[in-house]
């Protein structure tokens, strides 16, 4: 009787772990899967405005002397770049720095002071403008000064848009869709259908040089020294399957 009990019981075990696996089999299959895919939005644009930035020093052993030099090269280098076709509102003198020039001295091996050589002024330059193909070639062409007696430091100019939140905004909107284009082709070919969207996650936006080397960063790239740039952004979504 005993047996014949157990019997029944692991009979009914066994029909209960058969119930519950074909009714776990049914619940994977009955569309309530999900699908993940990534989508890329990328477009070319031309920078619309321009940065650059550069500097001029004088050096005397004579502070006021330094200074009128000073003033006196910055006038020349105003006129200069307002004979070239910028605008007053475009340069931007900055405060001048000073420092003392200064040679250490030694006297068999050991340090015995400081020698005064004379002040040193600078004063640094920046022009933004949307005249952007204007100022890049003022900025090739800024070794004339020398021939006015200037040592003029330039800076290789910076190229920037102004319309980049929209221009992300573009890209967001091509990303999602391209993600979702590829989302509804994977669900065809599985059999089924697209089902609603149960999240987006945005990726880092790129900026990089048309043409370049530069490669994607995880923290995001972001290119200046191209005029000529590219941007792109990726899109990953997560859909239920029907």
């Amino acid at each position: 009787m005993k047996n014949n009990l157990n019997a029944i019981v692991f009979s009914l075990a066994i029909i209960l772990a058969a119930y519950l696996l074909g009714n776990a089999i049914i619940n994977r299959n009955s569309g309530q899967g999900t699908i993940s895919v990534t989508g890329l939005g990328n477009a070319d644009f031309t920078s619309d405005l321009i940065v650059w930035e550069g500097s001029f020093s004088s050096e005397s052993l004579n502070l006021k002397t330094a200074y009128n030099n000073l003033e006196r090269d910055k006038k020349i280098i105003h006129s200069y770049l307002l004979s070239k076709g910028l605008k007053e509102s475009e340069i931007v003198f900055k405060a001048v720095k000073s420092r003392k020039n200064q040679k250490a001295l030694y006297k068999n091996g050991k340090y015995a002071g400081e020698q005064f050589l004379g002040y040193v002024l600078t004063q640094y330059l920046q022009i933004d403008s949307k005249n952007v193909e204007e100022v890049a070639k003022i900025s090739r062409q800024i070794t004339e000064l020398l021939n006015k007696g200037i040592q003029f430091y330039s800076q290789p100019p910076r190229y920037y848009y102004t319309k980049l939140a929209d221009l992300k905004i573009e890209m967001i909107s091509k990303a999602t869709a391209d993600a979702k284009a590829r989302a509804e082709k994977i669900a065809e070919n599985s059999g089924g259908k697209l089902g609603h969207l149960i999240s987006a996650k945005m990726g880092i936006f790129q900026i990089t040089g048309q043409n370049s080397k530069e490669d994607y960063s995880w923290g995001g790239t972001f290119n200046t020294s191209s005029k000529e740039k590219t941007a792109s952004i990726t899109m990953k979504l997560d859909y239920k399957s029907k």
